[in-house]
């Protein structure tokens, strides 16, 4: 699968960056969309709802990928690792970051970091071989393994 070993996550990431940098008058708390409710209430959906949105999807994906194993798996934990720090360096560093958009977009990181590195521990361990620690015989007794051989002066009945 081409997928593996790209952070999915780094979509909304350049999303976000495409947008706070390229269009700066635009904001991420206007509203996109309206919808009428049968409640009579009016659900305003913002751009930054629509981002978060789609990156709680591709993390769902993300959690999906970290099930796999191989050096795919370890490439793919460490490139959202690293795009983990980019964002945090980002958030700290740069006024166009600071915003609850993109501090949920970087808390999404961080979960599929520390989810991608507890799944493959957890899974990995369940494989791992499990090796049998058996009382050893007292001295003089056979190993429970193996078995004594038949005394010579059994008769053998045919029937």
């Amino acid at each position: 699968m081409f997928l593996i070993g790209f952070p999915l996550l780094l979509v909304p990431f350049a999303i976000y960056n495409i947008v706070a940098f390229v269009m700066p008058g635009v904001s991420w708390t206007g509203m996109l969309a309206t919808v009428h409710m049968k409640s009579d209430a009016d659900w305003a959906m913002s751009g930054g709802d629509v981002l978060v949105t789609m990156a709680i999807l591709l993390l769902f994906v993300e959690m999906m990928k970290a099930a796999r194993f191989g050096r795919r798996g370890i490439v793919d934990h460490g490139l959202s690792l690293l795009l983990f720090f980019a964002m945090l360096a980002e958030f700290v560093l740069v006024k166009q970051a600071a915003s609850a958009t993109f501090f949920l977009l970087l808390a999404m990181s961080f979960f599929d970091v520390l989810g991608g590195f507890t799944l493959t521990l957890y899974s990995g361990r369940h494989l791992a071989p499990v090796e049998s620690h058996e009382a050893t015989p007292a001295s003089g007794e056979p190993a429970p393994d193996k078995v004594a051989p038949a005394p010579e002066n059994i008769e053998h009945v045919s029937s």
